[in-house]
């Protein structure tokens, strides 16, 4: 583990995803989007790109490619995600191979491949009665395929709190699905939450203490049931605290605030670090998809949709240079 400094990673693209489908704006601007890397990186951090792709069956496995191909070209490749969102249900078969197809052609530029992103979320991926089964199995696909060709990459899955969105005894049927071949082929599992978001609001005096409470129930009993020892890293993969206005209490949400909370928050998973085993930071995420819609899923960025800065960059950048691993170091 690298008991020096957390690894930061960013979302760097500008759709998010809703309850109800997808929150977009302005297209991406490639070219400012490398240039916000770079200086939040500065000449000796690392900074890594999170992505995503979504398998939806076979029909739309090319458009897939497409838009990792793009990743690539763009330097965008370093953490990325497969989920899996097919409907009715998945031929596992077909699944698998593209699992394996995105190492063959990306495994040199990623770090890490995360199968999966909320599987226990019951309006997400969790909704598939398939979902289990391939994460499970393409966590066992992806570890044998990355040590056969690109054994530096990282193979994980995702996974969000416990409580009223959450699939109830996730846990348990995944250690009962998975046994010891599938932790054996775990390298790490991402943690996707987001505190006084969704909820009610909290002072900010009462951030650190429900960080911390969401961190230690995932290691010491979600991650106890699913038989994942303390040597296999958590990585916090989606956290972020967007402006605009809470449509459930209608509270503006003001850019002091956003970088206040996102400050507050990373500090308190850089003291928990070396107790709970956490290795990385990845923030959701760079720029707003619509700057001009006050509701929170447009404006989860530090960065507006034109790419101006929100306070809550320059405090990232801060906290990448002040508690960010160096950019020599192996991950």
């Amino acid at each position: 583990m690298n008991g020096e400094g957390l690894t930061f990673g960013i979302y760097p693209m500008s759709v998010a995803g809703t309850p109800v489908g997808l929150a977009v704006g302005p297209q991406d601007d490639y070219g400012a989007i490398q240039s916000a890397l770079q200086e939040l990186r500065g000449k000796s951090k690392m900074l890594l790109p999170r992505n995503y792709l979504i398998y939806t069956g076979p029909e739309a496995e090319s458009r897939t490619i497409e838009v990792a191909d793009r990743y690539l070209h763009s330097g965008l490749l370093g953490d990325l995600v497969i989920g899996c969102l097919q409907e009715p249900d998945i031929d596992m078969h077909l699944w698998l191979a593209f699992v394996r197809k995105v190492i063959h052609r990306y495994g040199a530029s990623l770090a890490s491949l995360q199968i999966t992103n909320e599987p226990n979320l019951s309006f997400m991926e969790g909704s598939k009665p398939y979902a289990q089964q391939a994460l499970v199995e393409g966590v066992v696909a992806a570890k044998k395929e990355a040590v056969r060709v690109c054994p530096h990459v990282k193979i994980g899955f995702g996974s969000v709190p416990d409580g009223p969105m959450a699939l109830p005894d996730f846990w348990e049927s995944l250690a009962k699905l998975g046994g010891k071949p599938f932790v054996d082929s775990v390298d790490f599992v991402g943690h996707n939450f987001y505190v006084d978001v969704f909820e009610e609001p909290l002072d900010i005096a009462e951030i650190p203490a429900s960080v911390e409470r969401t961190l230690r129930h995932l290691r010491e009993t979600n991650l106890k049931a699913l038989g994942i020892p303390a040597s296999i890293p958590i990585r916090v993969t989606e956290n972020g605290w967007p402006t605009g206005k809470n449509p459930f209490v209608r509270l503006e949400r003001t850019y002091e605030h956003q970088a206040a909370v996102l400050e507050t928050v990373i500090r308190t998973i850089y003291k928990l670090r070396l107790e709970l085993h956490i290795t990385h930071y990845e923030l959701f995420g760079l720029r707003d998809a619509d700057s001009s819609k006050d509701d929170l899923f447009h404006q989860f960025g530090i960065m507006r949709d034109d790419y101006t800065l929100k306070p809550a960059y320059d405090t990232f950048k801060q906290l990448i240079f002040e508690l960010g691993s160096d950019a020599s170091e192996r991950q």
